[in-house]
């Protein structure tokens, strides 16, 4: 099983959650990379059986800009996969999250994780328990 962790963090608050669902899938067995959105090679995409794709909430409830700009370049080569979503938060009531999961259902990607895993600003021990368990569900699929 491979697992790609895609992220942006601008706090290190998203950060803390990709380390956390990292653990959980190598927990697992599974083999995983970390990468910011920023340097992830769109070309080895098809080599994952799994992705968590993290961003925090930017601006009015958007995405962060270079996930946003990854998104936007792999987003028809996502139907099929099996994905999960996560970010950090500060304000506002995670319109980000619900919107992005509606684009990745809408590119055609299976949403592991349902309306998405968010944590309002310095993940706690339950929100870094909850992305452990995600990892273990990514490393399941």
């Amino acid at each position: 099983m491979k697992v790609a962790i895609i992220y942006a963090s601008t706090t290190g608050n998203t950060q803390a959650m990709a380390e956390a669902i990292a653990a959980g899938a190598q927990a697992k067995g599974a083999e995983v990379v970390v990468s910011e959105a920023d340097s992830f090679d769109t070309a080895t995409l098809g080599d994952y059986d799994s992705i968590a794709f993290g961003s925090p909430a930017m601006g009015a409830e958007e995405l962060e800009d270079s996930v946003e700009s990854l998104f936007s370049s792999i987003e028809g080569d996502l139907s099929g996969k099996t994905v999960s979503l996560f970010g950090s938060y500060d304000w506002g009531d995670g319109q980000w999250m619900r919107d992005w999961v509606e684009r990745m259902e809408a590119a055609g990607a299976r949403v592991l994780n349902g309306e998405g895993l968010i944590c309002q600003e310095v993940p706690n021990d339950d929100a870094i328990a909850e992305c452990k368990a995600l990892g273990k569900q990514l490393a399941a699929q």
